[in-house]
């Protein structure tokens, strides 16, 4: 090659690696500035920030709104994106940003009339919660106007400036939240599908009450035909559930209660979490916060503790109207025909031309079947749910949280926490320990919100909402513990009807288990029970499939492995994956034939997880599930369990190997933390993205929550406690916290995921102003 040539590509080549190296360098101006001093306009005294070796930040300020105000500042330095991004998704203008790919989302959003919602409860609110709001987002902008360096690599990706913040977009996030925690919507459309599956098979549909089956009386209890209709899926994802217990002084070391909490969220980068601890005259708090909100979510003030696990209520309903025949712009009601109200929405995209969309409202909400086929047929699909009323008052109820001294303050604050459906865990300093199951749940007129309801007459129509006063609650229960895992709050006896079908059983039989097995509890014994693995589930299921009688030598293997196993869920063994992947196998063998071979795939998340509960039910006194339907012969268990073992045992052994003793479950279950965008850019994932091997499975108390089978990996740990707490009400100090990622949300930071391998083997930090760290001092401008 001629020299000349080879000195240009020399110079070439120098060129890229220095342009990079630039690049790289000045995408690291994105990193917050930690230490020094800023000078920043909005503020009304100095305020300082001290960030210790986790990066934590600890507020210290001379008022309260300046707190605020810090607040904001330091969740825009630090996750700026997943700011932006929660408040593009909940304002319907992801497309902006993303383009084409992102207007069903932002049509769903735009049809449920989020951005007008929070409008309208900002407007509501009091002079109090707007005054919080507003020195929250003056932080957050006084950090946009501050910074003269890079933005966060997300946004010079997509190429565009975040707005400034309003005050009314933190109100955003609960709304979405109170959307993803409802129980009712998806499971609903899954039941119709269903039910529709079995009918067209010449199948009794009263075989779905085998599928959803009601809580047993045995169970821990927290206080003592529309074919054709297509009903659009779930955009939002939907969460998991969480745990909580409360341990009155009376059975503690310290003679103080123990709170303990952890939510089960779908992992993402960075985890929802984001710990601080805030400081200023008349206000103290250390927790859980949410970037983009101001307030403590999850957390103590010095007085009480808190925490939150999903209440499980059946808060949402589907209603089948039936458009006027006679006017397509009306549809039928009990009171006659009536107008829909309509409003159009304009989405602007990236790239390409606006999307315009007509939202059509009836009495009893938006029409979701618009979304797939609009104003297509006669029968429309309505949602009605509690989180899309203007007149919520949950922000009122989580800043009175914050500030609540003794367990009157916190009943009464937990009088306006209206959506989600929620159970609210107390603890005070001064011994009392509490709940209450708090939210606006529905009392219809008939029907228990199984279905979805095709009433013209409206006789399934609401009928106001349980009475606040009437609503479950327990203060210093006589046996001095409190525990809730999704599981029923309430017995039969209860005179309103909150739900039909509650979360499985075994967590809370484990924590219950746990916590009667010691007469004396420590903060040590709630960090060790957060971590615990032990599936009841398992130890149910295990001895109806391994009375399996097999001459299979694999079989027998894997049946022996089994029959010995201690029934923890550790990512180094077999049994765990050997018990997981034979329940699937087994699980989708009991049903797909009764709901349509192929079409299984579309109840994805019932054939992968059908529950134990089912399972063993179809195992003893169900066992007409046994019999596969498709075939001339009848089949028993033992048929369904031998072939359901030889297709797991197939898999596994293709995947791993002959050698079974040198299966382990972390091959297929690991913790799995996508970045909402980058994930999906060529090459970014292996920085963006972040999975690490993990224990514990769907039952677990140590949430390891699998993917299901529309995943690529079945087995993958997408949901679970990315964020655990144990609250000590003897030394507040002495409290423990953990998150799953890192405080950063910017993927250049070391803060990003060094919490990860902390947050898997059961760590837990403390939050304290003590030992090294960075200061930085904010003076007004």
């Amino acid at each position: 090659m001629p020299r000349k040539t080879l000195k240009a590509f020399a110079l070439l080549f120098v060129g890229l690696v220095v342009a990079g190296v630039a690049g790289f360098l000045w995408l690291r101006t994105s990193l917050p500035q930690t230490s020094g001093e800023m000078k920043i306009a909005g503020l009304t005294k100095p305020v300082t920030i001290f960030r210790d070796a986790n990066a934590i930040p600890h507020i210290s300020a001379e008022t309260q709104q300046d707190a605020y105000f810090a607040l904001g500042f330091v969740h825009a330095q630090d996750r700026l994106w997943q700011m932006e991004f929660l408040r593009r998704m909940g304002s319907g203008r992801l497309a902006e940003v993303l383009g084409e790919k992102a207007v069903s989302t932002d049509r769903y959003i735009r049809t449920l009339g989020l951005p007008r919602i929070v409008d309208a409860i900002f407007e509501r609110s009091s002079p109090d919660v707007r005054s919080v709001l507003v020195a929250y987002t003056n932080g957050v902008n006084a950090w946009l106007s501050a910074n003269e360096n890079a933005l966060p690599p997300e946004f010079v990706l997509f190429r565009y400036t975040p707005e400034r913040w309003r005050p009314q977009d933190p109100l955003l996030w609960s709304r979405i939240m109170a959307l993803r925690l409802g129980r009712n919507h998806g499971a609903e459309r899954v039941r119709l599908r269903v039910s529709e599956a079995l009918a067209e098979n010449g199948l009794p549909t009263t075989l779905i009450d085998d599928l959803w089956p009601r809580a047993l009386p045995e169970e821990p209890t927290t206080v003592a035909a529309l074919q054709g209709v297509k009903v659009p899926p779930l955009v939002l994802p939907k969460d998991s559930g969480s745990n909580g217990w409360v341990v009155h002084g009376s059975r503690t070391d310290t003679g103080k209660p123990i709170l303990a909490n952890d939510p089960h969220l779908r992992f993402g980068t960075p985890v929802l979490w984001y710990l601080a601890s805030i400081e200023a005259p008349g206000m103290r708090l250390t927790g859980a916060t949410v970037p983009g909100v101001p307030f403590t979510i999850l957390g103590h003030n010095g007085a009480i503790a808190w925490g939150m696990t999903n209440g499980g209520g059946d808060v949402e309903d589907l209603f089948i109207e039936t458009v006027d025949p006679k006017d397509p712009g009306r549809y039928l009601t009990p009171e006659g025909s009536r107008a829909f109200e309509t409003r159009r929405e304009v989405i602007q995209v990236k790239d390409s031309e606006p999307v315009e969309v007509v939202v059509r409202m009836t009495r009893h909400g938006p029409v979701l079947s618009d979304l797939r086929n609009p104003k297509d047929g006669g029968l429309i699909v309505v949602l009605a749910t509690p989180a899309l009323r203007d007149d919520d008052r949950t922000v009122e109820a989580i800043l009175a949280i914050n500030r609540a001294q003794n367990w009157p303050d916190f009943e009464a604050a937990a009088h306006d926490f209206h959506t989600p459906h929620t159970n609210l865990f107390f603890a005070s300093v001064d011994g009392n320990v509490g709940l209450v199951s708090s939210g606006r749940i529905p009392i219809r007129k008939t029907g228990a919100g199984f279905m979805p309801a095709m009433d013209v007459m409206g006789t399934q129509d609401w009928n106001g909402f349980i009475p606040v006063a009437e609503l479950p609650r327990i203060y210093n229960p006589r046996a001095g513990l409190i525990v809730n895992a999704n599981n029923r709050i309430v017995r039969d006896d209860y005179p309103y009807p909150i739900a039909r079908h509650w979360g499985p059983p075994y967590r809370a039989e484990r924590i219950m288990e746990f916590l009667k097995a010691r007469k004396v509890h420590d903060v040590a014994a709630s960090e060790v029970l957060q971590g615990d693995i032990v599936s009841v589930a398992a130890r149910r299921l295990l001895p109806l499939m391994t009375t399996l009688t097999t001459t299979d030598q694999r079989q027998r293997e894997a049946l022996k492995l089994l029959s010995a196993w201690n029934h923890e869920m550790a990512r180094d063994r077999p049994e765990p994956l050997i018990y997981a992947t034979w329940l699937r196998h087994l699980g989708k063998a009991l049903i797909a034939d009764e709901v349509g071979g192929e079409k299984a795939r579309e109840f994805a998340s019932l054939i992968n997880r059908p529950g134990a509960r089912f399972v063993t039910f179809a195992l003893t006194e169900g066992q007409h599930w046994c019999d596969d339907i498709t075939t001339k012969e009848k089949e028993g268990c033992a048929d369904i369990l031998r072939g359901s073992l030889d297709r797991t045992l197939d898999e596994l052994t293709a995947a791993y190997g002959d050698e079974i003793n040198s299966w382990r479950w972390g091959s297929l279950h690991q913790a799995t933390f996508a970045h909402p965008i980058l994930s999906r850019v060529p090459v970014l994932p292996m920085f963006a993205d972040m999975s690490i091997e993990s224990d514990g499975g769907d039952y677990t108390v140590n949430r390891g929550m699998t993917a299901g089978l529309r995943h690529p990996n079945p087995q993958a740990h997408t949901d679970g406690s990315g964020y655990r707490a144990v609250y000590d009400l003897s030394n507040l100090d002495n409290s423990r916290f953990m998150i799953a990622t890192g405080q950063s949300g910017n993927l250049l930071s070391s803060h990003y995921g060094d919490m990860l391998e902390r947050w898997r083997d059961g760590k837990y930090i403390k939050i304290t102003r003590s030992g090294e760290g960075m200061r930085l001092r904010l003076e007004p401008k």
